[in-house]
């Protein structure tokens, strides 16, 4: 062999030494670079039809509006938005969106919660945009601030060293509160109560098609708690305990551990290690009774004493997922390929061209987060395939 020879075998063989060393070192790269998501990435994969697609039979006749709703048809439901006076222009946005593209003819009402007094401005500006009810509500402190009993220098620790390793909201206080809120004690404010389903919305994000069918009647009749539309990885050095203490938890209450659960989404050895497989909590629609309820509440307060909201940045996506996976049956998730929506940087677009069509989606389905290599939607699909 020529010395040209041997040096492109050198070459290739240090390229693809390189490759099987960051695979195992850097998640990321390792998802990005799988022959699954390559190969989705090249039309080797194609993708599955919603398994659970919403029937004909909820949806709103063609060109029909508010006259062909049924009052006794309406869900006890409200949207909630978590939103701060600084975030009014995002919120517009989003409830200006979610009205043309579904409630202008459903007419739910809203609750907006804020850790201070809402402004004026914010409650003018919100109210126009609507004629259906809205509330605007003031968290209680210990609802939303940390706890007294947290040991703020282990915290203080805990926040620098994820600083000094780039994890987004390391160092965030705030946005530890808000994940402990959204864990356990939205739906405990005083102007939840009389609601059972909820649809949480975000400041700043987009509806990109028309919902003519009502997702709380649909979860209602079909006995259904949690609906999603995006599932991702979390970011594992945010969680490092997190899965042990549900493992711990599972122990203490088998009792709790739903029959035809959805663990196997989660993780592919019984529940021994975590997959960081989560739903994108800034969608969901779900029943605010399973987390009123004995599992959850029980749930909650355990994680809630070890500390890792503070000591950690345990998130309320993989919270809520995990106890929707492992308390509730996994027919009882529902995945809503029908609605488009988008919280930047992810868009889930309706994979079907008739779904895409009906909703007069303005999203690229060509651009949807489905199968990115960062999305479990493949595992989800497999999951519940099986």
């Amino acid at each position: 062999m020529n010395t040209w020879g041997r040096y492109l075998l050198l070459s290739l063989g240090l390229i693809i030494s390189l490759h099987f060393i960051l695979q195992f070192t850097h998640e990321d790269y390792g998802r990005a670079t799988s022959l699954q998501n390559i190969s989705s990435k090249l039309g080797g994969s194609k993708q599955t039809p919603n398994p659970s697609p919403v029937p004909d039979a909820y949806y709103q006749p063609a060109g029909k509006g508010n006259e062909t709703l049924l009052v006794d048809k309406r869900a006890n439901a409200t949207f909630v938005i978590l939103a701060r006076n600084s975030d009014v222009s995002g919120t517009v946005r989003s409830v200006r969106e979610i009205e043309d593209r579904f409630n202008k003819n459903y007419g739910y009402p809203y609750v907006f919660l804020n850790e201070e007094p809402f402004s004026e401005e914010f409650k003018s500006r919100v109210s126009v945009l609507s004629a259906a009810p809205m509330e605007f509500g003031h968290i209680p402190k210990d609802h939303w601030f940390q706890p007294d009993w947290i040991d703020e220098e282990k915290a203080t620790k805990g926040r620098d060293q994820m600083v000094a390793e780039n994890i987004i909201y390391g160092g965030s206080v705030s946005y530890r509160n808000m994940c402990r809120f959204n864990s356990g004690f939205f739906f405990r404010h005083p102007l939840m109560q009389k609601y059972r389903w909820y649809w949480r919305i975000e400041p700043d994000v987009h509806f990109h098609c028309n919902i003519e069918f009502d997702p709380f009647v649909y979860m209602e009749d079909h006995n259904k708690v949690y609906a999603f539309t995006i599932t991702m990885y979390e970011y594992e050095k945010t969680i490092p305990t997190l899965w042990g203490h549900v493992r711990d938890f599972i122990k203490l209450h088998p009792e709790f551990v739903a029959k035809d659960n959805a663990m196997g989404f989660m993780s592919h050895d019984g529940g021994d290690k975590y997959n960081l497989c989560h739903f994108w909590s800034n969608f969901e629609v779900a029943d605010m009774n399973f987390w009123r309820g004995p599992a959850y509440t029980a749930f909650f307060e355990y994680l809630d004493s070890k500390g890792g909201f503070y000591y950690e940045r345990w998130g309320d996506a993989p919270v809520h997922s995990i106890a929707a996976a492992i308390f509730a049956s996994k027919d009882q998730i529902q995945f809503f390929d029908e609605i488009g929506y988008e919280h930047n940087p992810y868009t889930h677009c309706p994979r079907t061209k008739e779904g895409w069509e009906r909703g007069r989606c303005s999203c690229d389905q060509n651009k949807s987060f489905d199968y990115d290599g960062y999305s479990c939607m493949s595992k989800w699909d497999r999951f519940i395939a099986d």
